[in-house]
């Protein structure tokens, strides 16, 4: 049986040669990003997330650690920290999965098959059971050729996918999270006015 550190080579290569882009985040083989497309024939369709991923010195005896560093409108997705509830990865994990069947099958099946029943986003949650055309309404991926200057005057219901899923916008995400803490006093009083202003019917 190969070793702990053999089987993320091999894992992180087979992963790299399915034509996944990944970002290495230090010298070692344990942290790292992946871009993952929205799966087709759902409201992420088009957009492309960047996902950390951390494997444990135990992987692949123990799960990885995924979490989304683009932002995503998901009933199983934590808003602000990217954490995933899946059960495969949290709960179910064994040491035949690898990553190829993280980004190929189960962050798919997340997204195609939302659990509102079990979520980290109540909002999203009450959202998708009480009116799923509107949920699927907000994240659903606009035309991607969108010109960033008119995000302005999205609705705020429909930005989730083209504000932070944009194919061009993926790489900056990281930066971006870190730049979202140093917002000035005006840009938050005017996004929530924008989030008030739209709750009134």
């Amino acid at each position: 049986m190969s070793s702990p550190s053999k089987r993320r080579e091999m894992d992180l290569m087979k992963l790299m040669m399915s034509d996944y882009k990944v970002e290495m985040i230090n010298d070692g083989m344990q942290e790292f990003y992946v871009d993952f497309n929205g799966p087709s024939d759902s409201p992420y369709q088009g957009g492309v997330w960047r996902i950390r991923v951390e494997l444990p010195d135990a992987y692949p005896y123990k799960s990885p650690s995924i979490g989304f560093v683009t932002k995503i409108y998901h009933p199983n997705v934590d808003e602000m920290s990217g954490s995933v509830c899946l059960d495969v990865i949290n709960q179910t994990w064994s040491p035949m999965f690898d990553l190829v069947n993280v980004f190929e099958v189960f962050l798919p099946q997340l997204l195609l098959y939302p659990n509102p029943s079990d979520p980290l986003n109540g909002e999203a949650a009450a959202l998708m059971m009480r009116d799923r055309t509107a949920y699927e309404q907000r994240v659903k991926v606009a035309v991607l050729s969108i010109d960033a200057r008119c995000f302005q005057l999205l609705d705020d219901n429909q930005e989730y996918c083209e504000k932070y899923a944009k194919p061009e916008n993926v790489g900056a995400a990281v930066e971006d999270q870190s730049s979202d803490e140093e917002l000035s006093e005006d840009e938050y009083a005017s996004s929530d006015e924008g989030v008030a202003g739209h709750a009134d019917p």
